[in-house]
């Protein structure tokens, strides 16, 4: 006869070939904002399972203890009050939930995805003259677009970052609403059609990291991934060399081409990128002819303005002052402009 100890290992040996596959990617990040997000985890369920390893053990013992065969229990039934039990059972979850809210409240703005970095690591302040690297995302129906301003180049689903070096990510969406995600980084975040969100970040260690969508969007959900890859600093000035040497420019016409539907596309390089293309995409003007919407609103300021001074301008003259406005933030209009009528799009997560 079979022994239990061989029914038991027959019994584990498919639990084991599914955990054979599982990444603990989540619980061993390589970046230090991942890493706070991770102790905050674990923080999290032990003050929850101090309550919860209790109740259940308890649970377990008094069914055990006054079962019906068990003729040694205490019977009372009349007792219905105990102020010691009562002080157990309200203060120690009292306690918790405010260890919890002040947790909470701590870590909600400490790792708030806008709040530029303060460290790079637990043990590495940050250095006073580092400069964050900018990377501008925006994705597409099933894939992802990466502009570095300062290196002049794009790239489709994959991107690279020097280890040690803050990362600021603009990002925005070209249709759907979808969410930016490199688990071994930082938290997801949303990326929004008309909205800028933004999420500060480092990576720690040399490495290739998943990226992905963590937001439905369609069919080609499933496809819609990318590398990410921290390098040393001499490896990323190649990454951005060979990009320029291999790449193409990235055009308004290239770029329409990319925004079309398509499914599991493979990695791409620009080797230059056409001036104010993010902005045009973040403000939804890609287009010939059509009005970017940092334009709009600034008609809209405008008219508002008059209409609220009470003025008796024509409509004419309105118009001018508007189109006058409108010009003056279009030609001047940066990064701060984008932020200052889009970064309210929400997104923190």
């Amino acid at each position: 006869m079979p022994s239990i100890k061989n029914y038991r290992a027959l019994l584990l040996a498919p639990v084991i070939a599914l955990l054979a596959g599982c990444n603990a990617v989540v619980m061993s990040p390589s970046g230090d904002v991942a890493l706070q997000q991770r102790d905050l985890i674990v923080i999290s369920t032990v003050l929850m399972l101090l309550i919860i390893v209790p109740v259940i053990f308890l649970t377990l013992l008094f069914a055990w203890r006054y079962r019906q065969s068990n003729k040694e229990a205490d019977y009372a039934p009349d007792w219905d009050h105990s102020t010691q039990l009562e002080l157990v059972i309200w203060a120690a979850p009292l306690m918790i939930i405010i260890a919890l809210g002040a947790l909470t409240w701590i870590s909600t703005h400490k790792l708030d995805p806008y709040r530029p970095l303060d460290r790079i690591a637990a043990d590495k302040p940050l250095p006073a003259d580092v400069k964050p690297l900018e990377v501008e995302v925006i994705s597409l129906d099933w894939k992802w677009v990466f502009f570095l301003p300062e290196q002049g180049i794009a790239t489709v689903n994959e991107i690279a970052a020097p280890v040690d070096r803050p990362i600021r990510f603009k990002l925005t969406s070209s249709t759907t609403m979808n969410a930016f995600y490199v688990p071994a980084l930082a938290g997801m975040i949303y990326t929004m059609p008309g909205m800028q969100t933004e999420l500060n970040a480092v990576i720690n260690k040399p490495g290739v990291y998943q990226g992905m969508s963590s937001h439905y969007s369609g069919s080609g959900f499933a496809g819609m991934t990318f590398k990410f890859h921290g390098l040393s600093n001499e490896d990323f000035d190649k990454w951005v060399a060979k990009a320029k040497a291999e790449g193409k420019p990235l055009t308004r016409d290239v770029y329409r081409e990319l925004v079309k539907p398509s499914e599991r596309n493979p990695v791409e390089l620009f080797s230059t990128v056409e001036p104010n293309l993010y902005k045009r995409a973040l403000n939804m003007c890609v287009e010939d002819g059509q009005q970017c919407m940092h334009e709009m609103m600034a008609k809209d300021a405008v008219r508002n303005k008059v209409a609220k001074g009470g003025a008796q301008a024509s409509p004419e003259h309105a118009g001018q002052g508007a189109d006058h406005a409108a010009h003056g933030q279009g030609a001047a209009s940066d990064a701060t402009d984008a932020e200052a009528h889009h970064d309210h799009g929400g997104g923190k997560h």
